[in-house]
């Protein structure tokens, strides 16, 4: 029987190993967990710390400015373009979004001032002003108060605390006007400070900035250097709040190599939190073929089918040292139409026919168009509708490719998905819906990014956004 020095020995032997054991998991699992998502380095060298995160934040400064990714281990994203006009003919308003389903709002669109690069507000009418009795807005209030889109906006932030609202500025309409101030130290500063103005007065979580697009190298190096005065911008905004909040900052990016390859991707990433790749309008009216406006993969038998690829796109920006959960997946919630074709990849010789609100452009909830029928095309990816009666085709995201799509996403390691644009989608509880199909396939609200918004502001003019709504 061994003696009670030895028992004792050996117990202290385990002790000492169980300690140590303790000590390497606790110092040395989170190390390697990071590891595995480490930033990657770009094919130029250029090292993206992108997702680095600092621990030692002081409590009275901001949220660390170093950007992050979304995906499974952090949650998706799920970004809707709202745009301002929807509240007219198309009565959508910002009552109808599936907050519970999305993470990101993209308030479409501010405009720039191309001689002095003030960011503004295209319609204050629906922006600011708009009264909705059915929502609790009153004309006999007291005080200077927020009504309208951004009213709405902001007491869906309070009821969903992960929904982030960004005002997008820009889009292909406004885009010629970033040109002469993102050129000059000025007009950056501008643009930066009328940017931030917006975000404290109006309850904006930060900006999505839509330039379509930099033409070359100058413009290219402009649009990062206008990037990193907004970001420079909010970071100061938010070093004066009472709580550290971090604001984000995306771009809509292209995904045409003729307008990719002009840009300087690497430095964009170190500045953004996301990248929303507008992979739809592949084809259209300006084409010679009807062709797929929105597939992931390119035709090998048919090319003139697929002048496009979302895989094309996605790979270089992944080569350019962008992680992959950083890129939101763009997708189409309308169809564009070629009438008198034989299909995909032929000629069409009726033009594209009248639309839902423009000639050729079908919302997503009007579509399969009547005699039509869908038709799917795994190996490129792609959907569509066709009447062969009428000979017209229209190619869209079906609910079958939104889903695989969304698979996609998933398979491929990807940030989220987002959409263009919100009103056009199938109503919640219809079965039909793509932004509901899509997040259901993500994996539900719980897969969802759960970063918290920001409700704090308290260096508004607006008394109620101030005071948090009391009674709403």
């Amino acid at each position: 029987m061994p003696s009670v020095r030895t028992i004792l020995f050996y117990l202290i032997s385990l002790i000492v190993f169980l300690a140590t054991l303790f000590t390497i998991t606790n110092n040395y699992y989170p190390a390697i967990r990071s590891s595995l998502y480490s930033p990657t380095t770009s094919s130029t060298g250029n090292t993206d710390t992108s997702t680095a995160i600092t621990t030692s934040t002081p409590t009275n400064s901001p949220t660390n400015t170093t950007t992050m990714g979304g995906g499974p281990d952090q949650g998706y994203r799920t970004v809707a373009y709202f745009v301002n006009w929807a509240i007219y003919g198309r009565k959508h308003r910002p009552q109808d979004l599936p907050a519970e389903k999305l993470t990101h709002v993209l308030y479409a669109f501010a405009n720039v001032r191309p001689d002095s690069g003030e960011v503004y507000l295209t319609d204050t009418w629906a922006d600011t002003d708009i009264h909705w009795a059915d929502s609790g807005d009153s004309w006999n209030d007291v005080g200077t108060n927020l009504y309208g889109c951004l009213k709405q906006l902001n007491l869906l932030k309070r009821r969903n605390r992960n929904l982030k609202v960004l005002l997008s500025v820009g889009g292909w309409t406004y885009s010629s006007n970033f040109r002469q101030p993102a050129s000059t130290p000025q007009g950056r500063a501008n643009f930066a400070r009328t940017c931030v103005d917006l975000i404290k007065n109006l309850g904006f979580d930060g900006i999505d900035v839509d330039w379509e697009y930099p033409q070359n190298a100058q413009e290219a190096a402009d649009w990062v250097a206008l990037l990193r005065a907004v970001r420079e911008a909010m970071d100061e905004y938010a070093r004066t709040l009472p709580r550290p909040y971090h604001f984000e900052l995306s771009v809509a990016c292209p995904a045409g190599a003729q307008n990719y390859m002009r840009l300087d991707i690497p430095s964009m990433d170190r500045v953004l939190d996301f990248w929303n790749l507008m992979a739809y309008d592949y084809a259209g009216s300006w084409d010679a073929a009807a062709g797929h406006q929105a597939n992931l993969y390119p035709s090998n038998d048919n090319p003139a089918s697929t002048p496009f690829s979302t895989k094309a796109a996605l790979d270089f920006y992944i080569s350019r040292g962008v992680n992959p959960q950083k890129l939101v997946l763009g997708m189409p919630l309308y169809g564009r139409a070629f009438v008198g074709t034989d299909g995909p990849g032929k000629p069409y010789t009726g033009g594209v026919g009248e639309g839902t609100w423009e000639n050729g452009v079908h919302d997503y909830k009007k579509l399969p168009l009547p005699g039509a029928q869908e038709r799917l095309d795994s190996r490129v990816g792609a959907s569509w509708c066709y009447n062969p009666a009428t000979r017209t085709m229209v190619s869209y995201d079906t609910v079958e490719m939104a889903r695989t799509k969304a698979r996609f996403v998933r398979d491929r390691g990807l940030g989220g998905a987002m959409w263009w644009e919100s009103s056009a989608d199938r109503e919640e509880g219809s079965g039909g819906s793509l932004i509901g199909n899509v997040v259901g396939v993500l994996g539900g609200r719980r897969a969802l990014d759960q970063k918290p918004n920001c409700v704090d502001y308290p260096h508004t003019k607006y008394d109620n956004l101030r005071t948090g709504f009391p009674g709403q």
